[in-house]
């Protein structure tokens, strides 16, 4: 399943509000920590291939990203992974503990 990138209110709600589990990267396009997240959430992905994920750019979907923390009371952080389970968060990391293993872990918790 390919990584969907959320840009509105509506594909987030969309998403969130599917039944099941669905992971959401917050990216950041400029930041180093954020690039080496993005790999190991590309990596998990791509050998997971029926898992639902998506991602929100947090410089370019801004509105979006702030929407996240507020909606989910969650302090925002970049780059930062949230496990919904229909519609609610059930997990969720920042920075260097965002690896394939984590993901793997919080995905079979």
């Amino acid at each position: 399943m390919s990584i969907k990138q959320l840009k509105s209110f509506e594909e987030l709600n969309e998403f969130v509000q599917q039944p099941g589990k669905h992971l959401l990267l917050k990216h950041s396009t400029t930041c180093p920590i954020s690039a080496k997240a993005n790999e190991e959430f590309q990596s998990f992905v791509n050998e997971n291939e029926t898992t639902s994920a998506a991602m929100v750019f947090v410089i370019e979907d801004r509105p979006v990203s702030n929407h996240i923390a507020e909606e989910f009371e969650i302090k925002h952080e970049s780059p930062q992974i949230l496990l919904f389970d229909d519609g609610k968060v059930s997990w969720n990391t920042s920075h260097w503990k965002i690896t394939r293993d984590s993901i793997k872990e919080a995905l079979n918790a």
